[in-house]
């Protein structure tokens, strides 16, 4: 008899807002990889937070059958990595900026303080296979979205769980570390016999390992199918949503900016620039220049500088005033405030999203974008208000304009705060990783928004990601760090 490693029958949340729309059926059965799969907001979050514990149930029970080897305790042998996880441990003092602030760097702790040692060979394998070694010496705080991305993966297998829950494992990784990850997962399935539960929101992200697939849609659960089963239409279609997008807002304030004439001068402008911390250097002699109306896109790999980079072009690392660098035609350091740069700047980031961890209405959230603050400290115009809702439509979420921040699944915060990049329709639009969490369908609605956008005379785009089929189709210009 084939042993049920989890189980839930009929499994309705005791509280209210954690519902999925029918009771739940849900197995993991000894030997099977299993991929939760479903677009943004449809209930794959509740769905692993009913199975971990974090929601009981109001009659049954999750029943757990961990093996003869088990530990005693249910969270000994199952460890959930949430997808705040992939940005670091959640840190009430941690702030947007950090990041590049030398005084906190100095402060921070190194790697190697928030890892065991490499005691045994199964640890030294571990480091080695995703370069953890090279990371021991750099403090947290430094880390790229990517690093950090890696080194979580490392703590969570460091705890050898029987079962380890990952929401999309893949997000932020290079290609070669994604190849790492996955030849890393199989040799541990087949070595120690781990059991897998992968939340994904793209059907590129299911490893060929995965056994079965849980598709989720409208807080359903469907029923569990066979791998070999299914076609990548199918899986496809588990992604694609069917919100319909509203048409661009015409801008009022900035109406020059669609005149039929296109400034070539320079936007951005970086001569000779090097950025240090301590001995550790991210880039030197690095020069750049960005013409208005350039739509531009960053590659690299994890910890090559590109975030690093956007920091300095936003103003939010202190050592971009000791650089050449000019931005809307002036020289960085010649009197102009943060919030001269950022006013016209539209910006998400990772670290953007770690940092917000403000409950507020999602439609507040994106009316700190008119004021470039992390939390909603100017109460908003009732025309702002307006030009929020409008934006909103336009990302197909206004109807999350009330539902508060957290409560949001991770692709709906990030819309979220994609439209707050949008909402006051900058001159420069800078996206790190825009696409962190989104579904198959999301993402194509989002490139087709930012062509949209770019179409407008002497907007300038500059984007970061590793996957070249997010890349929209507007992209002029590649640089490579």
């Amino acid at each position: 008899m084939i042993r049920k490693v989890i189980e839930i029958v009929d499994g309705v949340a005791r509280h209210p807002a954690y519902r999925l729309s029918e009771p739940i059926q849900f197995e993991l059965c000894e030997g099977e990889q299993i991929v939760i799969i479903g677009p943004n907001g449809s209930g794959k979050t509740m769905l692993v937070n009913t199975i971990t514990g974090r929601y009981p149930l109001l009659l049954n029970e999750v029943k757990y059958d961990f093996g003869q080897y088990s530990h005693r305790m249910v969270c000994e042998n199952m460890h959930y990595m949430a997808f705040r996880d992939s940005y670091g441990d959640h840190d009430s003092n941690y702030y947007y900026q950090q990041r590049w602030h030398s005084q906190d760097v100095e402060s921070s702790p190194l790697v190697r303080d928030v890892l065991p040692m490499a005691g045994n060979e199964d640890t030294e394998s571990l480091y080695k296979d995703f370069a953890v070694d090279a990371l021991l010496d750099k403090q947290m705080v430094m880390l790229s979205s990517g690093e950090l991305r890696r080194l979580q993966i490392v703590k969570a297998l460091l705890l050898n769980p029987r079962v380890l829950i990952m929401d999309n494992p893949y997000i932020g990784l290079d290609a070669d570390t994604r190849g790492q990850l996955t030849r890393l997962l199989k040799r541990l399935i087949e070595e120690r016999g781990l059991q897998l539960i992968l939340v994904v929101s793209r059907e590129e992200d299911i490893p060929d390992f995965v056994t079965h697939v849980v598709p989720v849609n409208n807080r359903t659960i469907g029923g569990k199918i066979e791998r070999r089963h299914l076609t990548e239409k199918y899986l496809s279609e588990l992604c694609e949503t069917s919100t319909q997008l509203g048409r661009l807002p015409q801008n009022v304030d900035n109406s020059i900016l669609y005149s039929n004439s296109v400034d070539e001068s320079s936007l951005i402008a970086l001569h000779d620039v090097t950025l240090r911390y301590g001995s550790h250097t991210i880039f030197e002699h690095l020069s750049w220049d960005v013409k208005r109306g350039e739509r531009w896109a960053l590659h690299g790999r994890n910890g090559s500088g590109k975030s690093a980079l956007l920091g300095l072009i936003c103003a939010d690392n202190p050592q971009s005033y000791a650089c050449n660098i000019s931005l809307f035609g002036c020289r960085r350091g010649t009197g102009e405030s943060i919030w001269d740069i950022k006013r016209r700047i539209g910006y998400v980031s990772p670290e953007m999203h770690r940092a917000y961890m403000k409950d507020l209405p999602a439609i507040e959230i994106v009316a700190s974008g008119l004021h470039d603050s992390i939390g909603l400290y100017v109460r908003p115009r009732p025309e702002q208000i307006g030009t929020c809702m409008d934006w909103m439509r336009v990302f197909g979420i206004e109807a999350l304009a009330e539902r508060t921040f957290m409560t949001l699944s991770s692709g709906e915060q990030r819309l979220v705060l994609l439209v707050r990049a949008f909402v006051k329709d900058p001159e420069l639009l800078i996206l790190d990783e825009p696409f962190h969490g989104l579904d198959t369908g999301r993402r194509e609605q989002v490139r087709a928004i930012i062509d949209d956008f770019c179409m407008r005379p002497n907007k300038t785009l500059v984007m970061v990601t590793h996957y070249p089929e997010e890349l929209p189709s507007c992209i002029t210009h590649h640089k490579i760090m």
